[in-house]
């Protein structure tokens, strides 16, 4: 007998059935046990057809193993007796959410819808159609609240940090601090980071408006023509005439490039002394680490990866490095943004004599992922592995100590940067050929100020629209 001989369960009314009584002789047991036989039978044939047939049930929800009946018979149930019409994409993505969530529990493994997916593609390699503008999140009740931002409201703003040198958010005229009310008309409130720079970014030519607020003025509308943007990982500049400042924010494909060519610069500027700063660089694509951790470390290992199974693989110098000299110090700034690929490199930095890390603990991530489109154009992200440093270290969970720390404080001014402080009062002791000790300028001053502002995040990438 098969499934579709069966005839399905009568509803939970609390009504007895209507079949009409046995005879009365031999008592009522004789009936029972014939339905209670009659029941065992049928459930018997349906498992057994149900298991004859591969696992597929009547919906053609096929069971991979036999934890996963459970699963068809509920989704079957739900196809035959729900009130209303049924979304199944809705239920499939659903599905692979909860199976990431609930039975994997790894925060870095996880599911990524189609627009989500494709935005984080285009982040990591580089290049996407946008407006190009760094955005954030703020909380104008508690700033140093940003756990109760899961979603834009009246007090978690949409705001822009920067428009990218040289984009259409910098020729409309957008400026850091504008928060950003509405696009194409419809309110930001209630909706997410994803959804808006979904929403923001699209295809290169095509408008977007921007219902934007400056200060406490009425707001306005911007109209602003998409265009293909090319990030910047890398930033740049000199200190007090002679110390090489190059920030990376993350690891994007062009980004060992970007930061090669940078280095370069600076040294042929003359930097004798130099700051890498990898503060709130949440990370990104490992091969990446190995080529930037090797400008500064001439030969040895970067790091390990170990996956399931015992099986090591090992990163090495790729030994082309342009700044391998032991006589050019480095120091590396960190903070609790500083994660995973950053930590590869800070790591092996210090584990190599190479640098003294300056600032605070860094965000404490040691597993390395592999991401994986899916039939909808979705994607997962798969933990396949964990990597190590250079003496066998991990990073998890308390991130890397630094040798020097330095923090901001609520006292400390917004144009002042204690770590950098920090970091050039540690190069000005360390001795250079040819020239005397200086006295570094304090961060606050024109030729050390930061310019660019910065949105602390960990663990995801930097949202740019």
């Amino acid at each position: 007998m098969t499934e579709s001989s069966i005839s399905p369960e009568p509803p939970e009314t609390g009504e007895p059935p209507t079949s009409p009584r046995p005879p009365s002789r031999g008592g009522p047991l004789p009936w029972v046990a014939s339905l209670a036989l009659a029941a065992v039978v049928g459930a018997v044939l349906f498992m057994g057809g149900y298991f004859a047939g591969g696992g597929a049930s009547s919906s053609g929800c096929t069971a991979p193993d036999d934890a996963f009946v459970a699963f068809c018979e509920a989704y079957d149930r739900l196809q035959r007796e729900y009130v209303d019409n049924l979304d199944p994409n809705k239920l499939a993505e659903g599905a692979i959410k909860g199976m990431f969530q609930y039975g994997v529990e790894d925060p870095y493994s996880g599911y990524m819808p189609p627009e989500q997916y494709q935005q984080a593609l285009g982040d990591l390699a580089g290049s996407f159609s946008g407006i190009g503008a760094e955005m954030a999140i703020t909380n104008t009740e508690d700033a140093s609240d940003l756990a109760a931002c899961t979603e834009f409201s009246d007090t978690c703003r949409l705001v822009v940090v920067a428009p990218l040198d040289g984009s259409p958010a910098e020729a409309a005229g957008l400026q850091a601090g504008d928060f950003v009310l509405a696009v194409d008309g419809t309110s930001v409130g209630g909706s997410t980071m994803n959804d808006q720079i979904s929403k923001i970014r699209g295809e290169s030519g095509t408008d977007v408006t921007l219902t934007m607020q400056r200060d406490d003025a009425d707001p306005f509308d911007v109209t602003i023509t998409r265009a293909e943007i090319k990030v910047q990982e890398v930033e740049t500049r000199l200190i007090d005439g002679h110390v090489g400042y190059i920030a990376l924010h993350g690891f994007s494909s062009p980004a060992a490039e970007q930061f090669k060519a940078g280095l370069q610069e600076l040294l042929d500027q003359g930097a004798d002394q130099i700051v890498f700063d990898l503060r709130d660089n949440p990370g990104g694509y490992i091969d990446a680490a190995q080529k930037i951790a090797s400008q500064f470390i001439g030969d040895g290992l970067i790091f390990t990866q170990e996956s399931a199974g015992g099986d090591v693989k090992e990163y090495p110098s790729t030994g082309d490095g342009i700044a391998t000299n032991t006589d050019l110090p480095v120091a590396v700034l960190i903070n609790g943004g500083s994660a995973s690929a950053s930590e590869i490199v800070a790591a092996a930095l210090k584990e190599h004599d190479r640098a003294e890390i300056v600032g605070e603990p860094s965000f404490g991530k040691n597993t390395v992922q592999v991401w994986g489109r899916l039939e909808n154009q979705g994607g997962v992200r798969i933990t396949i592995s964990r990597w190590f440093t250079p003496d066998h270290n991990s990073v998890a969970p308390d991130g890397i100590q630094p040798d020097i720390p330095a923090a901001r404080t609520a006292d400390t001014p917004p144009q002042d940067d204690p770590a950098l402080d920090a970091a050039l009062a540690y190069l000005a002791d360390q001795p250079v050929a040819g020239e005397s000790d200086r006295s570094p300028e304090p961060s606050g001053s024109p030729s050390a100020a930061i310019e660019k502002a910065t949105v602390v995040g960990v663990v995801a990438l930097k949202p740019i629209c």
